[in-house]
């Protein structure tokens, strides 16, 4: 069987093409793995839940007896102790569970910050 002379750069223009495909794609074309979406859209979700749960934890903080105390405190305190200081308020306890919700907390207390 003769193989016709413009197969072989064919099959190699061919080749070279789809890599330099994958390449420009993976690179540039925002294209990403299995994987890195299942990242990506677990990250997203899990902010996007912490968001809708601020609300919540802003409520709990405005009903608590000891708000302004709480809050002075806070004020007072290095920023990263502010964060647990809103745990131990309770405020990003939510409604159903025993224990406070860090990512809730930080959120609540960046909220808290604008609105203060």
């Amino acid at each position: 069987m003769d193989i016709p002379k413009w197969l072989k750069p064919a099959l190699w223009g061919a080749a070279a093409g789809a890599v330099a495909l994958a390449f420009i794609g993976f690179s540039w074309g925002g294209w990403v793995s299995g994987s890195t979406a299942e990242k990506m859209a677990s990250d997203r979700a899990r902010l996007e839940v912490v968001a809708a749960l601020v609300p919540i934890c802003l409520q709990q903080s405005k009903q608590d007896p000891k708000f302004v105390a709480t809050l002075a405190e806070i004020e007072a305190a290095r920023s990263f102790e502010g964060r647990d200081l809103v745990m131990n308020a309770g405020w990003a306890t939510m409604p159903g569970t025993a224990k406070p919700n860090r990512e809730v907390a930080s959120a609540c207390l960046k909220e808290l910050a604008t609105q203060s």
